[in-house]
């Protein structure tokens, strides 16, 4: 019979079929011809496989025979390389940092470049066999190469290589046979690496297999990160944590915004960089079990929030205040209790109606904050037992959520748990355009906060193992990555509010306005009496007669005007109707606005 010859790739892959049927692999040796070139190949093998401890061994060879080939062609270089040598030690030890040497690391191989360079040096000049020389390399060799066995970063670098050499054993065990590693890069807190998948492959697939990669890995459980690269769909970033980064706490730094137009810091991802997000004109959902550090968010926000001079804040704590009291000095109404929450609601829902309508006669899109037109925040926390204790108030958060983006009239929602009867049968979870997403037991949870599918595409809620571990989702966060939320005690919080205090603005005129007039009362058509007119030519008579006193009242106005709740006042009309009239007449150059929510009469000298 005929032996055929089978590759090296042949030989392997029936020897790692073999070993899945538990047999140990032998290979039978009849010809002593043939086993030299094996013994070289386990020998080059071993080598290459262990090149990173033999480094400093190779470079003492290299030394020595650098040495001896310069001694007998060129033995007048001396001088020079010693010149040479310190110039690359200088240079290595400056700018060694562009390479991602840290210092300690600079030094020693300055120090290595300076020494090999000095040896050679000598060597060059009397003999790399004269005495001390051989002696004085042998033991510098080994001095200088203990700093390299130890050095912590080398041996990272050198497991995550033999763990991927593996990799292709790896990836048929766990289910992507196919894919193949592009690059690895070892940082401080363990080593990502980017794969490509075979055709047909997803990053979706790859998600669903982080255990079994975890294992295959030798991991930690939950060590594992799998993002995608948004360039190609068949490419992913596969990240190891050896060591959790947000172990630890993180104390809060401080107010990271001076503005409610600049984005919030929250937090710190993973890899060092700040966890951001724009809060104007923008819902946000903060959810997450008792105890997962959804409060602590909560203050990082209100933190941030206190020291925009350009941002009101209404909090809503139906827990009596246990948890936004000590912001009070901090926010410009607080309600404890549901009725209290009920009416806060309610006169948001008025400012609202009234910035919408100056928006509206002015052609105006958006309220843009300022000083003096500050943003309104509406912070609830707990909002489930706002819906059981204070069901008349959902209404109104309900018109919130679907209308206050364009008038800066934004709502900020904590609770545990936002199903469809938490969150009162509204349409307020679909308007949250920011979802934070603290710890939560079950994974449908993690879609109730972050939205349906976010699990299986890899927002792992359920799988955050710390207090203040989140996941954010966000127009600028569309790629599942944990970070951390600042910690502020109690002591942090006290001190905060009261320095912001004094900063905090007032309300601008236009919501002083429309709060008056919600308090005076809300003009309603008066119910019809028998005997008066009915119909059009009853409305077509008091609208005659409002345009008459509306006029006279702007006519009799004094030079810094009437705000719209003395004319309504004087008029009797709907503060609709007044926006209306007033828009003609400062069109037909009759009237004018003397500041924001201030009316009064162009006289003739004027026009």
């Amino acid at each position: 019979m005929r032996h055929r010859h089978l590759s090296r790739h042949q030989i392997r892959r029936n020897a790692r079929r073999m070993r899945r049927w538990g047999v140990e692999p032998m290979m039978m040796i009849n010809d002593d011809a043939a086993f030299a070139p094996i013994a070289f190949m386990t020998i080059a093998h071993w080598l290459w496989r262990y090149r990173s401890e033999l480094a400093p061994m190779v470079v003492t060879l290299l030394t020595e025979i650098t040495a001896v080939t310069l001694h007998i062609t060129h033995p007048q270089w001396a001088a020079w390389i010693v010149v040479v040598s310190t110039t690359m030690a200088g240079l290595v030890a400056v700018l060694g940092s562009a390479i991602r040497l840290r210092l300690p690391e600079r030094i020693y191989a300055a120090t290595v470049i300076a020494a090999a360079g000095d040896w050679i040096a000598a060597a060059t000049a009397f003999s790399p066999g004269r005495p001390p020389l051989p002696a004085i390399l042998l033991s510098g060799g080994l001095v200088l190469a203990v700093p390299w066995w130890a050095h912590r970063r080398r041996r990272a670098r050198v497991r995550v290589e033999r763990t991927l050499a593996a990799w292709p054993e790896i990836s048929d065990a766990v289910g992507l046979a196919g894919s193949r590693i592009q690059s690895a890069l070892v940082d401080l807190w363990g080593y990502r690496v980017r794969l490509a998948l075979a055709r047909g492959q997803t990053v979706e697939d790859a998600i669903g297999k982080i255990p079994a990669i975890e294992s295959g890995l030798g991991t930690r459980r939950g060590a594992v990160r799998i993002q995608p690269i948004p360039e190609r769909a068949n490419r992913l970033e596969l990240r190891v944590i050896q060591t959790d980064p947000h172990a630890d706490a993180i104390s809060w730094p401080g107010p990271s915004i001076t503005s409610i137009t600049q984005p919030v810091e929250l937090g710190v991802f993973e890899d060092g960089s700040p966890a951001r997000v724009s809060l104007l004109r923008r819902h946000v959902l903060v959810g997450g079990v008792a105890g997962s550090g959804k409060s602590g968010g909560v203050n990082v926000i209100m933190g941030n929030l206190s020291a925009s001079p350009d941002a009101i804040v209404w909090g809503v704590d139906l827990k009596r205040g246990m948890e936004l009291l000590p912001w009070a000095s901090c926010l410009y109404r607080i309600a404890t209790t549901p009725r209290e929450a009920a009416a806060l609601l309610k006169d948001a829902v008025a400012i609202l109606d009234g910035r919408a309508e100056m928006l509206a006669m002015h052609g105006l899109r958006v309220w843009e904050p300022a000083l003096d037109a500050p943003a309104l925040i509406l912070l609830i926390d707990e909002y489930a037992e706002l819906v059981e204790e204070a069901p008349d108030a959902i209404g109104f958060a309900d018109s919130i959520a679907r209308r206050g983006r364009a008038p800066a009239v934004t709502l900020i929602a904590a609770t545990q748990r936002p199903s469809q009867k938490a969150m009162g049968n509204s349409a307020v979870r679909s308007q949250m355009d920011v979802r934070i997403c603290f710890r939560v037991r079950e994974r449908r949870d993690a879609d109730l906060i972050l939205g349906q599918g976010m699990h299986r595409a890899g927002w792992h809620a359920d799988r955050l193992d710390a207090l203040g571990k989140f996941l954010i989702s966000a127009p600028e966060h569309d790629i599942a990555r944990r970070a951390r939320a600042y910690l502020l005690d109690d002591t942090t919080v006290r001190h905060t509010a009261v320095r912001h205090a004094e900063r905090r603005p007032a309300l601008d005129a236009v919501s002083t306005v429309a709060l008056a007039e919600a308090a005076a009362h809300t003009a309603a058509d008066p119910p019809e009496r028998p005997g008066e007119p009915t119909g059009g030519h009853a409305r077509h008579a008091a609208h005659g007669g409002a345009e008459e006193s509306l006029w006279a009242a702007l006519r009799g106005a004094p030079e810094h005007g009437l705000t719209i709740a003395e004319l309504i006042e004087a008029t009797g009309m709907r503060r609709t109707w007044i926006y209306q009239r007033l828009r003609q007449l400062a069109d037909a150059g009759q009237a004018e606005q003397v500041q924001r929510g201030w009316w009064r009469a162009v006289t003739d000298h004027e026009t």
